[in-house]
């Protein structure tokens, strides 16, 4: 077995573990974080990342043409929309009042949706 191909697989193996535990990390705070702005943002940010890591170290392990371009093709669709479904959601949780105001930093929707009353 070459060395090259041996250091690629672990590199994949390590990297499937660290996006497993990314992944992880993000779920565990969308269980725990209290509000829905906050559980939007661990929901978009560490899946994302986590992901891309685990689709990195599944394309280190195949290291086929075909299985390249389908992961490639995975990545673009999850980074396209996994923030904007985490985007629509925050914006329709303020929408229909289920975000506390008193705890944002700046709120400028408020001034945008208020102007047309």
């Amino acid at each position: 077995m070459n060395v090259w191909i041996q250091v690629a697989d672990t590199a994949g193996a390590a990297l499937l573990l660290i996006g497993a535990a990314i992944c992880l990390l993000g779920v565990i705070g969308m269980l725990r974080l209290p509000d829905v702005l906050s559980r939007s943002h661990a929901a978009t940010k560490p899946q994302t990342l986590g992901m891309i890591l685990v689709l990195a170290g599944v394309a280190l392990r195949l290291r086929g043409g075909m299985e390249l371009a389908t992961l490639g093709l995975i990545a673009f669709f999850q980074m396209l929309t996994g923030p904007v479904a985490s985007h629509l959601v925050a914006r329709s949780a303020y929408r229909t009042g289920q975000v506390d105001h008193g705890e944002l930093l700046f709120d400028e929707l408020d001034e945008q949706l208020t102007d047309g009353k």
